[in-house]
């Protein structure tokens, strides 16, 4: 399909809307003032006057034709009114209305964030979300709750705080719908030994980077791959490491993603919890045995019922469950059970993602054939019921690239029991340094409205081939702070 425009250079914005309509689609972008040939396309026109511009939109798909114009003031935002424009046409075409709207970004919340910034009641946020970005009454309602729940931990957020993220990527094996820098350890056990060396080498060298600024350590996040693939004195090793190296006095959570349940011991769980973990993920994804099978996640339904049972028993009084809706072979039913369920067992977190089928990920194959065909929006909307019902806030939100049927992935709370991490990263409220291959520094300066990233090396092996050069990206994080100054 090609994607005209004339009279403005929209391509971001009008590309994201059309991909809420063709999902993982390459457009053929063009700038001309006349309508493109015979094929598929969309035209984007817009013309300026003296006292407004003339904005309208002209699309032709799969033998259909629909077209749409308005007049706007100068100063009005003419991307977004295009963006409308655009999306009352396709809807038209397709028949297809997505509950965002024109909402495209990965963090619709943001959106209701600034409107609370300008004292708005909840009424006019939900008003101005459906007039100006044709949102869904029923998105609006999740967004809104979302922003209410985030703002009593944003209020409490100290400016010269930041999290560490310590990455561990590497899994027993590799899910099929996964796209994560993970590898399967089978694959790279020469590596690890290595790794957890550097890895130990960059947490004291942050640690003495985060002294000399003089930041406060609030929160640590073991993510991957999946941490718990490592062994118990491996991981006892990382926590004391990095105990020895930051000042620990301020902290406020500390999780280890132990996602998979055949990798969960009862040593490596005592392990982590000695060592200050207070939050532990174990993460079913489904309590479909058939379903496990199919997604390559090699472990039973009843390998989580005893690791979840396990942590409990050492502890752990803050569980997060990981499920996805729309996962190949599940149904209504299946689906509505592992929710049933995870409640039932109170778990504190609950977080419900849509499966997005990324490029790098087996399940796309899947897609291409058709075999991904199940009603993950009623997934969602059973999930949000029965969890609304049962007590608990969703307290992140954000969306990815190709989910199915343009949803969300929401994470679920037990009122107080809301995972800081999540919130600042999803946000993008707090420097995030990461260290680990793979890992994803991200410097927040609130005053100055300053958001930076510095990234780490993707793989292992590059991580430990080039680990001294990878140290001095580290002064970026210094320059960073300098700036602040």
């Amino acid at each position: 399909m090609t994607l005209c425009f004339s009279g403005n250079d929209f391509k971001y914005e009008i590309e994201g809307v059309m991909k809420l309509f063709i999902p993982a689609t390459l457009f053929n972008i063009v700038y001309e003032d006349k309508l493109p040939g015979d094929d598929d396309y969309v035209f984007v026109r817009m013309k300026r006057f003296d006292n407004y511009a003339l904005l309208y939109v002209i699309c032709y798909y799969k033998g259909k034709k629909g077209r749409k114009a308005e007049k706007a003031k100068n100063n009005a935002d003419h991307e977004l009114c295009l963006s409308r424009l655009l999306f009352k046409v396709m809807s038209q075409i397709t028949g297809i209305v997505p509950k965002w709207g024109v909402i495209t970004g990965i963090r619709p919340v943001k959106q209701v964030n600034r409107y609370l910034n300008l004292d708005m009641s909840e009424i006019e946020i939900a008003d101005a979300l459906q007039r100006d970005y044709l949102c869904s009454q029923e998105k609006c309602d999740i967004a809104l709750k979302t922003a209410l729940a985030q703002k009593k931990i944003l209020d409490r957020l100290d400016k010269n705080s930041f999290s560490l993220y310590v990455s561990i990527p590497f899994c027993p094996t590799r899910c099929s719908y996964c796209s994560f820098v993970s590898q399967s350890i089978d694959k790279c056990m020469g590596q690890i030994p290595e790794y957890l060396d550097n890895l130990c080498k960059e947490i004291e060298y942050t640690g003495t980077l985060v002294s000399k600024l003089g930041l406060v350590l609030d929160t640590v996040y073991f993510g991957g791959g999946t941490p718990t693939t490592l062994e118990a004195h491996q991981l006892e090793r990382l926590m004391k490491t990095i105990a020895a190296s930051f000042d620990m006095s301020h902290l406020r959570e500390y999780t280890v993603e132990a996602g998979r349940p055949d990798t969960i011991t009862k040593e490596k769980l005592e392990t982590i919890k000695r060592n200050g973990c207070s939050r532990v993920s174990i993460n079913p994804q489904t309590l479909s045995d058939s379903v496990l099978k199919k997604i390559g996640r090699n472990h039973t339904t009843e390998q989580f019922y005893k690791a979840y049972e396990l942590a409990r028993e050492t502890g752990f009084d803050c569980i997060n469950t990981d499920i996805i809706a729309g996962l190949p072979s599940d149904d209504a039913e299946s689906f509505s059970f592992t929710v049933d369920k995870l409640i039932e067992m109170g778990a504190e977190n609950i977080t419900v993602h849509t499966l997005s089928i990324k490029r790098a990920a087996r399940l796309n194959r899947d897609r291409e054939e058709g075999l991904l065909e199940n009603p993950a929006d009623q997934m969602v909307q059973y999930a949000t019921k029965r969890l609304l019902e049962s007590g608990y806030v969703p307290y992140y939100l954000y969306r990815q690239k190709n989910m199915l049927e343009n949803l969300e992935n929401i994470g679920w709370s037990k009122p107080g029991r809301e995972s800081l991490y999540n919130v600042y990263i999803m946000e993008e409220v707090q420097t995030i340094l990461a260290v680990g291959a793979g890992g994803s520094t991200k410097l927040v300066d609130l005053d100055g409205k300053r958001l930076e990233r510095v990234f780490n090396y993707k793989f292992p092996l590059e991580y430990n081939k080039h680990f001294d050069l990878m140290l001095q990206k580290k002064n970026e994080v210094e320059d960073f702070y300098a700036q602040k100054e």
